[in-house]
């Protein structure tokens, strides 16, 4: 039976959750009481990044002081006293490093995965292990931007620094500079490809591989680990004089699925800039299937795997907006998602994932040129692209679904969507039609839910991951989509066959 009080502090308490996104980060406020959690964002900025030594790169610098800006903005608006926060913690994407030194300063900007620096890297990771080798022992997708290709690369290109002692991925970075702690989050450690995901432990022979030395990693540690105390000099000057430091799932995809109140025999769907798919499941998912439709296992929080696929997800769009308002076409979010039901595409589709819509100069262009290439008609207006895009992610994410089902032998009952895309009703009503299940959407900010909730079981305001899931299903609000137009999503499933990547 469901814990009807899963809150076990009758007082409100509150946590902040930093949560950095490729394009932009928040810092935000969480007031937990027995009957709700009240989120207030207290700090939004761009995410800094510039064109440095010849590679695109993250300014930590400017990163930093965007973070302290929002802890500072705590006393600032005066919305809850700063020193009864309890503590904060970090969550952002993978696959990102930074390299310390001796002395444990940061040698260097880190690299952007979206860098071209890895083109053509992923044979040469195959070239030191089989492909089946690494999967069996990493479990993990293979992607030119995991860690294991970034890190091949820049040793390949002859600037891999001599004085580098310590990796940290970007949000232990964060976690470091407010703690003076340097450790590995696990779930973001899982995204790497350099970690054994029946151990959980780093991969002596993947780094072999790579060239670095496994000294070179930092120790594990779990969601929910205490880091210790924020520094005195920021305590001094923020007010925050009995924050802790408190590690959640640093990696964004695992702190959304940890916030979301999936239900047994339901698959999750983080969408936003990606489209993360997946199950959680007790142990990692092996095998030549698994790897033959490039699955990717990657850490859950307190011992759960996160079997998913990564599909392309809202970029594509946001790519494309971005076209048209150069070439003077300033459309909203609301104009443009407002005339889908009436834009007229015919069985027009295209496969998301096709390599050549990651990183294009021009998005509009190169879909038109694919549509051209296989005699399909080109969308007559920024509506019909954006539902030619938005239907075809469906259709991308139905047959991840199959792929899922088929290596589990589980049958999934709905998809849960999180994150920002679950705003997008065109979407989630294309999600329920082409998968033929329902489609619950919401909470947006499961992300930060997730961060929250981890922290809150690590100050025994709540007792276990399954009453924080009670709670957030207990206080938050969705909506429902059922499947519709069977006749004419059959035809076009029919249709959408794309061989697994």
């Amino acid at each position: 039976m469901a814990d009807l009080h899963p809150v076990k502090a009758p007082l409100e308490r509150a946590y902040l959750a930093v949560d950095l996104g490729a394009a932009s980060g928040r810092v935000m406020l969480g007031r937990l009481s027995e009957d709700a959690l009240e989120l207030e964002e207290l700090h939004r900025f761009a995410q800094p990044v510039a064109f440095e030594g010849g590679h695109e790169r993250w300014m930590l610098d400017r990163l930093l002081t965007e973070v302290m800006n929002g802890l500072h903005a705590v006393g600032q608006q005066q919305l809850v006293d700063p020193a009864e926060i309890r503590s904060v913690g970090v969550d952002g994407w993978g696959v990102d490093y930074g390299l310390l030194d001796d002395w444990e300063t940061l040698i260097e900007n880190p690299v952007c995965y979206r860098d071209p620096r890895t083109d053509g890297m992923l044979e040469a990771l195959l070239s030191k292990l089989p492909a089946q080798q690494i999967y069996a022992r990493t479990g993990i997708q293979f992607m030119p931007i995991n860690t294991s290709v970034q890190i091949l690369a820049q040793i390949a290109a002859g600037e891999w620094p001599t004085q580098a002692k310590r990796l940290l991925m970007i949000p232990d970075l964060i976690h470091r500079h407010l703690s003076g702690v340097s450790t590995g989050e696990v779930t973001n450690a899982s995204t790497t490809q350099l970690l054994h995901a029946g151990t959980r432990e780093w991969d002596a022979q993947m780094l072999r591989a790579v060239g670095v030395a496994p000294e070179i990693m930092p120790s594990l540690v779990q969601p929910g680990t205490r880091l210790g105390c924020l520094l005195p000099e920021y305590r001094a000057s923020t007010g925050l004089n009995r924050l802790e430091v408190v590690v959640p799932a640093t990696h964004d995809t695992a702190s959304a699925v940890a916030g979301t109140p999936l239900s047994p025999g339901w698959a999750f769907l983080s969408s936003g800039t990606w489209s993360l798919l997946g199950i959680e499941t007790s142990d990692p998912v092996f095998g030549d299937e698994a790897q033959c439709r490039n699955l990717t296992n990657e850490a859950g929080v307190y011992g759960t795997n996160r079997l998913l696929k990564n599909v392309m997800g809202l970029w594509m769009l946001e790519s494309c907006r971005r076209i048209w308002e150069s070439e003077g076409i300033g459309l909203s979010h609301k104009e443009l998602l407002g005339g889908l039901q009436s834009a007229v595409i015919g069985d027009v589709h295209i496969d998301v994932d096709d390599m050549r819509f990651l990183n294009p100069k021009n998005m509009v262009r190169e879909i038109s040129s694919y549509l051209v290439e296989r005699g399909q008609a080109i969308p007559s207006s920024p509506v019909g692209f954006a539902r030619v895009i938005l239907e075809s992610l469906a259709l991308r994410c139905a047959q991840a679904l199959d792929d899922l089902m088929t290596i589990t032998s589980q049958k999934v009952r709905g998809i849960h969507v999180i994150g920002g895309g679950s705003r997008n009703n065109f979407l989630n009503q294309a999600l329920a039609s082409a998968t033929g299940l329902a489609v619950r959407a919401g909470p947006v900010e499961a992300t930060t839910i997730g961060n929250i909730m981890v922290q809150a079981i690590a100050d025994d305001a709540l007792e276990h991951h399954s009453a924080a899931r009670t709670f957030v299903a207990n206080t938050s609000t969705v909506r429902v989509f059922q499947p519709r137009d069977a006749d004419r999503w059959a035809r076009a499933r029919k249709l959408f066959r794309i061989t697994p990547t």
